[in-house]
Formats: structure tokens, sequence, C-alpha cells
């Protein structure tokens, strides 16, 4: 069974930085890629980044881009998220996920419906 466990998250100032990990366990993954995703009160689930396990192909939000690095580690079957340049908009929870054995759309790794196996969200909160 697949499963999936954030940890990093807690209160940062704006501008700063954190890393996020997602422990991955029971890997038979379908598609070769993890998605993370966040969630702010009152709002949407929002997709953050992707990266295959190879990290050779990585796909960001708009928002993010240019101030968060997704990255695999192989060796200990976790990726990263690695967030610079924190703002207070950023404030969320932030989920890992598995994509489902069949996906749709053209960017189908943007989207939440796309995705099957969840970890339980780690918190990040940041001050401005």
């Amino acid at each position: 069974q697949v499963q999936l466990v954030e940890s990093g998250g807690g209160l940062v100032q704006a501008g700063g930085s954190m890393r996020l990990a997602c422990a991955v366990s029971g890997r038979s993954f379908t598609r070769d890629l993890l998605g993370w995703f966040r969630q702010a009160p009152g709002k949407e689930r929002e997709f953050v980044a992707a990266v295959t396990w190879s990290g050779d192909v990585t796909y960001y939000g708009d928002s993010v881009k240019g101030r968060f690095t997704v990255s695999p580690d192989n060796a200990k079957n976790s990726i990263y998220l690695q967030m610079n340049s924190l703002k207070s908009e950023d404030t969320a929870v932030y989920f890992c996920a598995a994509p489902r054995k069949v996906q749709y759309g053209m960017t189908w790794w943007t989207s939440q419906y796309n995705y099957e196996h969840w970890g339980q969200g780690t918190q990040v909160t940041v001050s401005s």
C-alpha cells in the first residue's frame, strides 16, 4: 500500500526559506512522477510542483516559479520541496501526492483529481 508522509513545515518569516520532505513507501506508481499541492483556508487545493523520480522533468505552478525547487532522492525514496523567498501568501497546508493509474488532460499533473494517494499534509506559515 502506498504511503506518503510529509515533514518539514513550520513557521518562517517572509523572505525566508524552508524545505519540505515527502517520504514514500509502497512505491509502485504507474506514472513516474510525484506532485506537491497546497491548500490555504477557504481556498481550493493548488498545484505547486511535480517531479519525475529521475529528476529530469519538473513542473511548477506560476505562483512559485523561480522561488521553489522540487527534487527527488531515490536512495531515500523521498522528494523535496525547497522553498525560498517565502511570502505570506505561501501560507498553506502542503501535501505530496502520487497519481492515479489513468490521468486526464494535457497538463494532467496540475489537477488534484489525477492523484490518488495523498499524505496527511504539513502546515507552512509565513509571517509578514
